[in-house]
């Protein structure tokens, strides 16, 4: 069976959706963001600061090659995973992708409530806030929509009802999944 891919930017609910619709379904769950963490044996964050952001696109990069082929498997991607034009080719060869999108502002406000942002969560530029996330966001969207089959809004809608989007797309999808 192909894999079910969760693309977005952070804090759209990639893990936490992923980790639901695996169980929902018996699959393995993958998180890319915690597999470069041990691969690395370091955070995010750490693995930025240390050695800086194309240090972690190379070990995400081959993550990704080697999480891609596993079958039965729900994929949860680091948000800039995308950029890459070989995780997205991986990830479309293997799977059907979900991209997890959210209003600016939403993403923002749940970064503000989230404890991994300020302990795990590196700038993704010089900016701050909000600014960043228009910024960032702004400049991935194409790349989201490249990389997509299927786009769920989370902006509105509770953990319950994404996951539900995400499992009808898998059932409709069932035979292309196979």
């Amino acid at each position: 069976m192909k894999n079910i891919v969760l693309i977005g930017y952070r804090c759209t609910g990639k893990t936490e959706v992923g980790r639901h619709v695996a169980r929902a379904l018996s699959l393995q769950f993958i998180d890319t963001d915690e597999w470069v963490e041990k691969d690395m044996d370091m955070s995010v964050l750490q693995i930025v600061s240390k050695y800086g952001w194309s240090k972690f696109r190379d070990v995400e990069r081959k993550i990704v090659a080697r999480v891609s082929k596993q079958p039965d498997a729900v994929i949860s991607c680091g948000g800039g995973a995308v950029r890459d034009d070989s995780n997205v080719e991986n990830l479309k060869r293997h799977g059907v992708v979900v991209w997890l999108g959210a209003r600016p502002e939403v993403i923002f406000e749940r970064m503000k409530g989230d404890s991994k942002t300020e302990s795990q969560r590196p700038s993704l530029t010089e900016k701050d806030g909000l600014s960043e996330v228009k910024d960032v966001l702004s400049a991935r969207v194409s790349k989201y929509v490249a990389a997509s089959d299927y786009k769920v809004d989370t902006s509105d809608i509770a953990l319950d009802e994404v996951v539900s989007q995400v499992l009808r797309i898998f059932k409709r999808n069932k035979r292309l999944l196979i």
